[in-house]
């Protein structure tokens, strides 16, 4: 099982992704893709196995992700333009198209809110990420 964290801008989101997952597997392999170098350099700085940054990365590891892999970021990295701009089209298609399981943090910044989610904690978050993870992604199926 591999983990593929996405993350952007200042890698904030990812970072605690990154952290929560080193800590809940520590064996496990987390990828660390971001759309820019700050990110992906604060996602190694929280225990990613290894890192990669840009488009083609994105877009390679996702097309190679098994169905026993998971995606996981904020919501935004499954929309064309989405984080800002950060996202291209192409790199939310490979998201998309990808036989990964998906676990997408829900945040209003990325101007989609999905109904029937309640707004909590991002810690909140990680821990039930954990969670679905452990459980072989019970609740994604």
């Amino acid at each position: 099982m591999k983990l593929i964290v996405i993350d952007g801008q200042g890698g904030g989101m990812g970072k605690a992704v990154t952290a929560q997952l080193r800590k809940a597997f520590p064996e496990a392999e987390v990828l660390a893709l971001g759309t820019n170098s700050i990110a992906t350099a604060a996602m190694l700085k929280a225990g990613a196995s290894a890192g990669a940054t840009g488009e083609n990365a994105v877009i390679a590891n996702c097309a190679a992700a098994a169905p026993e892999d998971y995606i996981l970021g904020a919501q935004g990295i499954c929309l064309a333009d989405g984080m800002l701009g950060e996202i291209s089209p192409a790199m939310a298609a490979a998201v998309a198209r990808s036989r990964a399981q998906k676990l997408l943090l829900p945040m209003r910044a990325c101007g989609v809110r999905v109904l029937g989610v309640a707004e909590r904690p991002l810690a909140e978050y990680l821990v039930e990420m954990a969670g679905i993870i452990a459980a072989g992604g019970q609740a994604c199926r």
